[in-house]
């Protein structure tokens, strides 16, 4: 009934209706196959039948693959990977860069790259799975898979549900613990310390980003399904989806065959280290690897075009925000200007990107970067991973995303201007050069 009323919803909406929600929803109160959908002005979730609209013209991936291969010169970051897909098919998903810069190795598309809180979207996704599976439900009690969960409340514990862990919404102040975790403190002990952890609202009242909080569906997914996280996740997604780099924690990223190093800044250069096992021991929020030929087959996946492994159903549901997160309106010069709105769905930022809906998550831990994104209208995915600590390749998602609107050039990233001209002087007399052009194939945690 509730995902009909969605479709309902979507069905009446226009493509380009403004959106905008409110930023308190509680938004699962009364979950049962999906999430409760919030009344008023909340913008309507993706529908299976969404109209689609097509690129603009001014999108070319040869533009981009030549910005990704400016940001690797002189090693203005090490490496980077990139992927572009778009109506199905993968545009681009190549690497650039280098691995190490004391042992210098060719990033291609199957270098893995930690991922950080990007590993969100995959605990949403496992969750959402075992939910229409009929395994458990959005608001199944988390006490009921973790008797002995306290929180500063007493009565907090036993009204917490999965959907509340998985949008942010545990009443804890944002970050909680994260410190005693960048400390080398056991997940397990901190779970025992949430009983005295500060609480500034009750479960599902207020949004606060978490970690150790967040990892709490990890045992979820072992209540409801005898398997243990990794185990879950590798079997129900990597498998099926084909994502054959992908792998989970320390050991699955050191003992993959080629994989990315983290990066430092030391002096005017960069210094490669050891990747922090700190927020690998909370393996939902923040311990997946992958390669991005893994991440194509991810956004694909998550564009709907994997419906025998993710049905358009629980995509909608995953990526429909519960509750506003209006911080996300500061912070990078893009946010401030480009975002109208910001939402948190079950494991997926959902912004309001100039008057399109934008489906986002990024991911920080040390060394490593990344950004995932989607624009269901234009049936576009974007995932970018590197392996410094530099915010420089950061502009290169709204710069991508601007072209596919259409909106007018601004200047996101810290490159040439003149690659754009190069390509548009190449392209003048070719009858493709109105498209979008095709691209080659090589086939603390935010």
């Amino acid at each position: 009934m509730l995902v009909g009323m969605l479709a309902a919803i979507a069905l009446s909406s226009a493509a380009q209706t403004p959106l905008a929600w409110r930023q308190d929803a509680r938004g699962a109160a009364d979950v049962t196959a999906t999430v409760q959908p919030v009344p008023g002005d909340r913008p309507a979730p993706l529908p299976a039948d969404i109209q689609r609209r097509p690129l603009a013209s001014s999108f070319d991936v040869r533009v981009f693959e030549a910005m990704a291969q400016a940001l690797v010169a002189d090693q203005r970051v090490p490496g980077l990977a990139m992927a572009i897909v778009h109506d199905g098919q993968v545009l681009s998903a190549r690497g650039y860069g280098i691995t190490d810069v004391n042992n210098a190795e060719p990033v291609d598309a199957h270098t893995v790259f930690r991922l950080a809180s990007l590993s969100k979207s995959f605990a949403g996704t496992l969750t959402g799975m075992l939910v229409a599976e009929g395994a458990l439900r959005w608001d199944s009690r988390v006490a009921d898979f973790m008797p002995s969960l306290q929180l500063a409340d007493p009565d907090a514990a036993s009204q917490l549900t999965v959907a509340d862990v998985l949008s942010h919404r545990v009443g804890l102040r944002h970050h909680t613990f994260d410190r005693d975790i960048e400390a080398n403190a056991d997940y397990h002990t901190l779970v025992q310390r949430l009983s005295s952890a500060p609480m500034v609202c009750r479960p599902g009242e207020c949004y606060g980003y978490q970690n150790v909080a967040f990892s709490l569906v990890g045992d979820v997914v072992f209540g409801a399904s005898g398997q243990f996280y990794n185990e879950a996740l590798a079997r129900r997604i990597f498998k099926p989806l084909g994502m054959e780099d992908a792998s989970v924690g320390l050991e699955g990223i050191l003992a993959s065959p080629r994989w990315a190093k983290p990066h430092v800044r030391a002096g005017a250069g960069w210094k490669p280290v050891m990747p922090k096992p700190t927020y690998y021991r909370l393996a939902p929020a923040a311990g997946v690897n992958a390669s991005i030929s893994d991440m194509a087959k991810w956004l694909l996946a998550q564009s709907g075009r994997r419906p025998d492994v993710l049905p358009a159903p629980l995509l909608a549901t995953l990526q429909s925000p519960i509750v506003g997160t209006p911080g996300e309106l500061r912070g990078t010069s893009w946010r401030r200007e480009r975002l109208n709105a910001a939402g948190y769905g079950l494991g997926w930022r959902i912004y309001d990107y100039a008057g399109h809906r934008l489906v986002f998550h990024g991911g920080a831990v040390q060394g490593y970067r990344g950004l995932i994104a989607m624009l269901p209208e234009r049936d576009l995915g974007v995932a970018i991973l590197w392996n410094s600590d530099s915010a420089l390749p950061s502009g290169l998602l709204p710069t991508i995303l601007d072209r596919a609107i259409g909106l007018p050039p601004q200047q996101w990233l810290d490159v040439d201007p003149g690659i754009e001209t190069m390509f548009a002087s190449e392209d003048r007399d070719s009858p493709a050069s109105g498209g979008p052009q095709s691209g080659s194939s090589n086939a603390r945690p935010q």
